[in-house]
């Protein structure tokens, strides 16, 4: 078992949940203030890390396999994203889906850092 962050389409009640398989939720938490957040072509959200002028953002923490990460979780996710460690707010590691670099799409970035929540965006939006 893996700790995998999540902030997006695959949190409690969201459309994507089901793909992680009844992984037990461990968190619900922050990413530490390193990172900028957002919105790809209005669709899902990405972090960035930064060395400055990051922020917290919101997400969740699932204890998930690594089968059901790479045969449910990683194919449906989009091609602007990649797997990456990040840092949470207590210091500890997990995965997460981070903007691909170099980019490898035109989408239309909007950064949503200052927001620091997916759900709070999308009920702005």
């Amino acid at each position: 078992m893996t700790l995998m962050f999540l902030n997006g389409s695959a949190m409690r009640g969201e459309p994507l949940h089901h793909l992680l398989d009844g992984a037990p939720l461990v968190a619900s938490t922050t990413t530490a203030p390193k990172y900028r957040f957002y919105s790809v072509g209005g669709q899902c959200p990405a972090l960035v890390p930064v060395a400055h002028g990051g922020g917290a953002v919101a997400g969740e923490v699932y204890e998930v396999s690594l089968d059901a990460l790479r045969d449910r979780v990683l194919p449906a996710e989009p091609p602007e994203l990649e797997l990456g460690v990040i840092e949470l707010a207590d210091g500890s590691s997990a995965f997460a889906m981070l903007l691909r670099r170099p980019q490898t799409s035109h989408v239309q970035l909007r950064d949503i850092t200052e927001i620091g929540d997916w759900r709070a965006f999308r009920s702005q939006s």
